[in-house]
């Protein structure tokens, strides 16, 4: 069975009314498929931008399965998965025997796409996002932290400090600093935007690379400090003097991390230069 197949055609035009038709002149679905991400993945990125950048209008019929094999050279199983992908995104409805058409309110779903931040400026974009979050988590954090959850967050403070010590990156410590503060806000959305982006949160992973570990070590130091200085705040319970030492902490890292780009010879993107 085909992805033309499968029942559900909720949104779809009746038969009465005239589907509208989508030429394949301009579509980037109709382009050869060589990604180095996943296959499936890629076609569902593809379909998904002409979806909504309106290539793809309301209620038009998506590429039939043997169209989309021949343009992208995917096979079979590729197709489908996208397609089904995109009807768990409710971005595509299919009719039995029909075909799969967009949906008439399609909308695309927040996300923040990680195999595609290929470049220091999509690191920053990311970085400045989660300045804005960081910043209230610490105060709700002065505010609603148990002494449970200052323990914790101090015994994080601690384990990156143990880690610089041994010249390790701190990369996982550091992240469970931050989640800990994420957690003693007390809700528990903070703690999982934190955990959809993942290895992000701490960019020095994906920025130095094999940096020399001497520069490693003198940057660390400057992180544990200004750590130390968030950890201070929490203890006094201070909302605002834990809001401003994590706005530093991040405004400082941002800048740092893009210093260390250009040290590296990574190249920022040309609006932000």
């Amino acid at each position: 069975m085909s992805y033309d197949d499968p029942t559900g055609w909720q949104g779809i035009k009746s038969p009465d009314n005239p589907l509208p038709k989508t030429s394949p002149e301009g579509l980037s679905v109709f382009q050869p498929l060589v990604a180095p991400r996943g296959l499936t993945a890629e076609l569902v990125a593809r379909l998904t931008a002409d979806i909504t950048s309106g290539k793809l209008a309301p209620g038009a019929r998506l590429p039939t399965e043997q169209e989309m094999i021949a343009a992208t050279g995917v096979s079979r199983t590729v197709v489908r998965e996208a397609v089904a992908a995109l009807r768990a995104e409710r971005l595509v409805v299919t009719r039995q025997g029909v075909g799969a058409f967009v949906a008439e309110n399609a909308r695309r779903p927040f996300r923040i796409d990680l195999d595609q931040l290929s470049s220091l400026g999509d690191l920053i974009d990311v970085m400045e996002l989660r300045t804005a979050l960081e910043i209230e988590a610490a105060g709700l954090a002065a505010d609603r932290a148990t002494a449970e959850d200052i323990r914790k967050i101090s015994g994080c403070f601690d384990a990156i400090e143990e880690a610089i010590k041994r010249n390790d990156p701190a990369v996982d410590q550091d992240f469970a600093f931050h989640c800990a503060i994420a957690d003693a806000t007390r809700n528990p959305q903070f703690k999982r935007f934190l955990d959809y982006i993942g290895r992000f949160v701490i960019p020095r992973q994906i920025v130095w690379g094999k940096t020399a570990p001497i520069l490693s070590r003198t940057h660390l130091n400057v992180f544990q400090k200004e750590h130390r200085e968030i950890v201070q705040a929490l203890r006094a319970r201070s909302a605002s003097q834990a809001r401003a030492a994590m706005r530093r902490h991040l405004v400082n890292s941002r800048k740092r991390h893009e210093k260390l780009a250009r040290m590296a010879g990574v190249r920022n993107d040309p609006a932000r230069s």
